[in-house]
């Protein structure tokens, strides 16, 4: 089964998408289900996994009320409250909805830099990888450190690194990056996301803009390690989704049908639907 391992959607009437305004206009209106079915049929997509996009879990509850709805929806990565003086029962309690496969705290938007090494973040870690939950990283090339310390304090707990870390592939300034994504693959608990590249890069980005940064993770992290999302609806900011899913054809065209597999599905499957979520089959 193929699998999209990374859209979102939304309803601006709901209030909680703060970084979602008018200047964005490609994307400043609702995205449902129904608007994303036609490149799931183009791209012969039979599965996704649905991110939040807001810092509520008002928005993790609607998410899993989509998702119980529709089948093609195999699992959700949702968000709560880790700054929460309750975040361990929290998170209990979110990990009885069998559709959520994980969490993801918006690190990019928080102010404090090493909030990833909080102390009080390792309980709820381990919550996390006791309740068969993943950890999506959203951060970008200046987290990676800090990225690293808690990947390996916590091998228990699988962690997916979203949009390739943010590589600034605009400036090309990817040199720090680079050394990063070799340390966070050293562990073998980190896996990585091959989403959100073209929006890294330059608006006329061509594919070979995307290839640098696409065979770093590939030659690092191996196809066993990598899954293909789309970033819809946000990658109509840079193309749209059919350019993205031909460029990331192209990108890996060289690895064998087997390795292609994995990265656009059977990865997905195995990282967030074991045990939790809706089986792909």
């Amino acid at each position: 089964m193929r699998i999209d391992a990374h859209h979102h959607l939304w309803t601006l009437a709901r209030g909680d998408y703060g970084w979602l305004t008018p200047e964005l206009a490609p994307i400043y209106r609702d995205f449902q289900l129904s608007d994303l079915a036609p490149h799931l049929s183009t791209a012969g997509i039979a599965g996704t996994i649905v991110v939040q996009a807001a810092p509520t879990e008002a928005e993790t509850m609607f998410l899993l009320d989509v998702a119980e709805s529709a089948d093609v929806v195999r699992g959700v990565v949702g968000w709560t409250d880790f700054d929460a003086a309750d975040g361990v029962a929290r998170i209990d309690a979110l990990a009885v909805r069998t559709l959520l496969v994980g969490l993801r705290p918006m690190v990019q938007d928080i102010d404090d830099d090493d909030w990833l090494l909080g102390p009080a973040l390792a309980p709820q870690l381990a919550t996390m990888a006791r309740n068969r939950l993943v950890f999506d990283a959203l951060v970008l090339p200046r987290h990676l450190p800090k990225l690293l310390q808690v990947i390996g304090k916590h091998p228990d707990l699988t962690f997916v690194l979203d949009h390739c870390g943010k590589p600034q592939l605009a400036t090309g300034e990817i040199a720090m990056w680079q050394r990063d994504i070799v340390l966070l693959a050293e562990h073998p608990n980190i896996v990585c996301k091959l989403s959100g590249l073209v929006t890294e890069a330059a608006p006329d980005w061509q594919i070979a803009d995307l290839r640098q940064a696409t065979d770093h993770v590939l030659a690092c992290f191996g196809p066993r390690r990598l899954l293909w999302g789309s970033d819809w609806p946000v990658v109509n900011l840079a193309g749209g989704y059919a350019r993205w899913f031909a460029a990331a054809g192209a990108l890996l065209a060289d690895l064998s049908p087997d390795e292609k597999a994995d990265i656009f599905g059977g990865n997905a499957a195995r990282i967030y639907l074991s045990g939790r979520g809706r089986p792909a089959h």
